[in-house]
This record gives C-alpha cells, structure tokens and sequence, in this order.
C-alpha cells in the first residue's frame, strides 16, 4: 500500500462507484458502505480470504469488519465453503422444508438453552420485527421499550434514537417513521435502569417487551454495566413483559451462548443473525415454547417468508456453528485476539498522546476518542468526531480496514493471527499520529 498522507480509491473502484450511483442511491446498498461520514468513494472488494480483503485494484486489507460482524472463522473458511457448494448441488431454495432447517434450529437450542423453539427468516431486522409483533400478539400490550443509540434494524418501530448509520448520518428520526409508530416505541438510556422504571412506572401496563442489544455494538462496542441486564430481568418479570435480547450481533460471536451465556441473564425471545449465517443472509427468533407457539400456523400472529430456511444459508450456518462447537479452544483464541487489539489500540494511542477510550466484549472491541469511561450513547456522541476520519483513511492507506463509521464495532476473526495484528500495530501508530493533524471538534 501507498504510504501517501491521503487515502484515495483506485482507479477500478472509482469507475465501478460511477456505473453504481446511476444505479443504486447513493451507490451502495446500505448507507453506511458510501463513505460519505469518512470522505472520499469506497473501494470495491474483489475477493477475501481468511482476515483479508483485496479491492478492485488489487490492493490488499486487513480487514476488522467481517462483514459486520458474521465472519467469526474470517473470510471464505473450506468448511463453510464446501458446505454451500454441496448444498447448492441439491437445489437453491424449495420453499419447502427441508432437513437443513432441523438440523440448524437443533444447533441454535443446544447453544442457547433460552431458545426453546426458532423460526428463520432471513434478516436481522426481519427476526427483531417479528419478534415484537410476537411480544405484542403475546401480552396483549402494545408498547416497547428501546434504549437510546441502539439499532435493531430498519422496521419503523426501531428508528427512534437508533444508532449506527443514523447516528453516522445525523438523521436519528427518519422521515417516513408515523407519530402513531413513534408513540408505541419508548425510550430509555442505556446502562440507566433507573430510565427504564420511570417508563414501567408510567406505562407498565400496557409495555409488551423490553429490547435491549445486550453489548450495544451499534454505537460503537458498549457493554452492559454491572447489574444493568439483571435489572431489566427483574423489571419485565414485575411488570409481566417480555424481555428481547437482540444478539444479532453478539450471538455465537461473544460466548458460544451469546451474551446470556457470556453474563448469566435469560431472555424470553432471543434474535439471531449474522454469524448464524455463516456469511449467507439469515435471521432468526426464538425463545420460551409458550411465546412461540402464538406464531402462525400454531398461533395467531402471523409471519411468512419465502426464502426463509434456506438452503445454502441453513447450510453455511450450520458448518459455522459445527466448528465453533468442535474446536474446544476457538473462543479462547479469540478472547486472546480480541485482548490484543483493544492492547494494540490503546498503546498505539497513548504513544502518539492522543485521548481514546478502548471497549472490549470477546472479539468485538470499540474506540472512541474521548477519555472515557463511554458507556452511554451520550458518552459515545461525546468522542471527538474530527479524527475519526483522518484515523479511518490513515489507516486504509496502510492497509488496514476498519467499518467506516465511528458509531460501528471492530470484529476480530478466528483467521486473525498474531502476525496479522502485529502488522495492525504498526498501522495504529502511524494512523494516531496523523489524527493529531485533527482540529478538536467543538464539544468534544
């Protein structure tokens, strides 16, 4: 790589980035891909392999996003590849059922003993929605209680104080999203139990569910502090509402039991997605049999899906989640990775003197540049937002990828070596040095 002072996109992704915004907005197919918060045009990837990515020009990245989280075993790993390939040999979706679907959901209730019964959809957002409507159709109630910074997709009812990408663009309320929608969503802060009593307080009887990411991951890494996951337990079993743990995110990525394993709380539905997919697009939610049985054709609430369990997705998550059970030392190699770089971060930061706060669950670690502790979304949006994207294009300019968003979480792989991250380093350095280039933004 370049070792210019400005990261600029190959001439092949400049081409490709002109032919996509005639034709998709923006160019991409999810907002934050468009590099608009980090300045510049987005490289295209060509091909990935193990921790690294290779864009349309041939130049090759370390890459800490792991397609935002699901890549746990790094990029195109034989087994899950072989996997996909077999079964697309038998067919590439039914719309029937098919022994795949068994097996998978068998996988997910042994790793997550919450789980009782699971249904698979195909996305993130579609399994958070529909576990709300389940909530709703099962209490009897309609309002939900979510948390300030964090995401849980797309559908109207979530994009209320949501993090990620709305945060990154400014726009918390999207224009679209009715009063009717806004007045059934209340808000509480994060970390602050205290917020979500005064909702209960006020609303108890007619709040349905509780969601709650339990390590935020979608302003940046934010866990839980201490007690916070026990309190929202013991609010939802006072009020007789249901308790969302969306671990689309953390689940299988930070214990093999996602972060009710990781910190000993128990939800009454569970969504999943991103590593269950092993790369391949996949939801799924699940939870107490009493709850799941009100879902159609059992029950009365309804959800559908054409593509949902299918095929390549069942099988792709089912080689990930085999090897994550098989290999008895994966998730201490990636406690081990994941210490290592939030020690590479914060050593690299306080060498070049500049403020960072480093949080870490497993392998999905945050940064935030502030001195922290940062354990709200008020904290977060607190950090000093001029750096971030001379930090992000110092670091692409040395070979390193990072999600270009400051309201995003780093993943590590089990591909993720200790060469690899020693490589890291350097780039840390020279990419902390250059944020000191940075005018100190007002209010941070």
């Amino acid at each position: 790589m370049s070792d210019s002072r400005e990261w600029e996109a190959g001439m092949r992704s400049v081409e490709l980035f002109e032919q996509a915004v005639k034709l998709l907005p923006g160019g991409v197919n999810s907002p934050v891909r468009a590099f608009n918060a980090v300045g510049g045009q987005p490289f295209f990837v060509d091909r990935a392999q193990g921790p690294y990515v290779w864009d349309a020009d041939g130049n090759r990245y370390i890459d800490y996003v792991c397609s935002w989280g699901p890549l746990i075993l790094g990029h195109s790993p034989p087994d899950v590849v072989e996997a996909v390939i077999s079964a697309a040999r038998k067919g590439t979706s039914f719309g029937a059922p098919h022994e795949g679907e068994i097996t998978l959901a068998q996988e997910v209730c042994r790793m997550m003993p919450s789980v009782e019964l699971v249904r698979m959809v195909n996305s993130g957002t579609e399994a958070t929605m529909s576990a709300v409507r389940l909530a709703r159709g099962f209490t009897g109630r309609s309002k939900i209680v979510k948390f300030e910074g964090c995401y849980h997709g797309h559908a109207d009812a979530f994009l209320i104080k949501a993090g990620s990408g709305a945060a990154t663009f400014g726009v918390p309320n999207s224009p679209g999203v009715t009063e009717n929608t806004v007045s059934d969503t209340l808000i509480a802060t994060y970390n602050d139990i205290e917020t979500v009593a005064e909702q209960f307080e006020a609303h108890g009887d007619d709040i349905a569910a509780v969601i709650v990411e339990p390590v935020a991951g979608n302003m940046g890494c934010v866990p839980p502090a201490d007690g916070f996951l026990e309190g929202l337990r013991d609010l939802c079993d006072k009020y007789e509402a249901l308790l969302v743990f969306d671990e689309v995110i953390t689940g299988f990525r930070v214990a093999r039991g996602g972060a009710q394993e990781r910190f000993g709380v128990r939800a009454d539905l569970t969504t999943l997605g991103k590593v269950l997919g092993g790369g391949l697009p996949v939801g799924a939610y699940g939870g107490r049999a009493d709850i799941m049985a009100k879902i159609s054709p059992v029950g009365p609430v309804y959800q559908a899906g054409t593509l949902s369990g299918n095929p390549l997705a069942m099988a792709a998550g089912l080689a990930t989640l085999r090897r994550l059970n098989d290999d008895p030392s994966i998730y201490l190699r990636l406690e081990d990775m994941g210490r290592k770089m939030a020690q590479n971060l914060e050593s690299a930061a306080r060498d070049a003197g500049v403020p960072l706060t480093v949080n870490r669950v497993g392998s999905m670690l945050g940064f935030f540049f502030n001195e922290g502790p940062v354990d709200s979304y008020e904290a977060v949006t607190a950090s000093d937002s001029n750096k971030f994207p001379i930090f992000f294009n110092a670091l692409l300019g040395h070979g390193v990828s990072i999600a270009p968003s400051a309201f995003e979480s780093l993943f590590v792989s089990d591909a993720h070596t200790d060469e690899v991250l020693d490589s890291t380093a350097t780039a840390l350095r020279i990419a902390f040095e250059k944020t000191l280039e940075a005018p100190r933004a007002k209010g941070a």
